[in-house]
């Protein structure tokens, strides 16, 4: 029987609902023959339940037309308006289907009027299947529709927050690197400052370039690093200095482009500008069982508000939109901690660890 609606198969809907009506009464007129066969009919008896498949074909189209235009009635109104057609597509049904039956079928003229409509009623069940299919099959299509659409609208939701959450990493930085250049120009160490401006733009073109939603290999995202590290070394010189600790393993790993960068700013920022002597940055990549862990380390003066590896509200932005940004791309399976060390903090992220080859399998 048949319709509309969304389904598994991929079809246009309106190819599905013909397959699915003309495959459901040629079902029915099947069964009724498969029936009369079982009950010693004539030969010429198919007629009859051919008759009554297609005239319930044509009348069913016609409830299908008046359901669409229909549709967005309140249940109850809809079923107001229904029910006088689905007697008539009964009664029609009948109609049709007892005149071929009466040529096999002397007794089955009706006696009286009661008797007509005791027969007019007599598919009524047939009627009511199939509108109970269509219906189902169309708040099935619907609700599908809905999702679909709540889905998309949740995608583009976490798309702008990521986006959101990547784009206000960049001006303090900004603000700094071009602060810096001024400076230098105002020395005229142009050759300095030219190196300067050189860096902040292959840096800034690789940021704006890349989508927040794009994942990168661990080699590239330190590649890129080295890119906003390049600056700072010039302003910063021989105090800062830079370690690494990568496992063989890790470097085909994939992980949110830029993730590293907002960590390695704070660390500079706090660690590093604001010790005389300077100070140590150091970026560890491990892994442990399905996890990628990933660490930045400085040997700055540490963080005493730090409260149960967290900080508190209007500080550490960065640190934050990080933490946020793990938790909109893997939920419950990422993972993001912040502490004291003896010397300086130790910021320390955890996500899956996935490579091209397992998520293409």
């Amino acid at each position: 029987m048949a319709i509309a609606a969304s389904h598994p198969l991929d079809l246009p809907r309106q190819h599905l609902f013909w397959l699915l009506h003309l495959s459901g009464w040629a079902a029915y007129f099947s069964l009724g023959y498969l029936s009369a066969i079982a009950h010693d009919k004539p030969s010429g008896y198919w007629i009859v339940p051919l008759t009554a498949a297609a005239t319930g074909a044509v009348a069913t189209l016609g409830l299908r037309y008046l359901l669409r235009a229909c549709w967005g009635l309140p249940p109850r109104r809809l079923l107001i308006v229904m029910v006088v057609p689905i007697l008539a597509s009964s009664a029609v049904m009948d109609l049709t289907t007892r005149t071929v039956l009466i040529e096999f079928c002397e007794t089955c003229v009706p006696a009286n009027r009661a008797a007509y409509v005791a027969y007019a009623l007599s598919y009524i069940y047939v009627v009511l299947a199939w509108v109970g299919l269509y219906l189902g099959i169309k708040y099935y299509g619907q609700l599908q529709d809905e999702t679909r659409r709540a889905l998309a609208a949740r995608t583009m939701a976490h798309q702008a927050q990521l986006k959101m959450l990547r784009y206000q990493l960049n001006p303090h930085f900004l603000f700094n690197t071009l602060n810096a250049i001024s400076t230098l120009i105002l020395d005229r160490d142009n050759a300095t400052a030219n190196r300067m401006v050189q860096g902040l733009s292959a840096f800034l073109r690789h940021s704006l370039d890349n989508d927040p939603m794009q994942r990168v290999t661990l080699r590239q995202e330190l590649d890129a690093l080295t890119l906003y590290l390049d600056i700072e070394k010039i302003r910063f010189a021989e105090r800062l200095r830079i370690e690494t600790d990568i496992d063989e393993d890790c470097w085909r790993a994939l992980l949110p482009s830029l993730l590293l960068q907002p960590l390695v700013e704070n660390a500079i920022k706090y660690a590093v500008a604001k010790q005389i002597a300077g100070g140590m940055l150091r970026i560890e990549a491990r892994r442990e069982g399905a996890q990628l862990v990933l660490c930045v380390i400085d040997d700055g003066p540490g963080c005493d508000c730090l409260e149960g590896g967290q900080l508190p509200p209007g500080k550490g932005v960065g640190l934050r939109n990080t933490r946020e940004r793990l938790s909109v791309l893997y939920g419950d399976a990422s993972g993001f901690g912040v502490r004291n060390r003896e010397r300086g903090i130790e910021v320390t992220l955890r996500l899956p660890f996935e490579t091209s080859q397992t998520i293409g399998e």
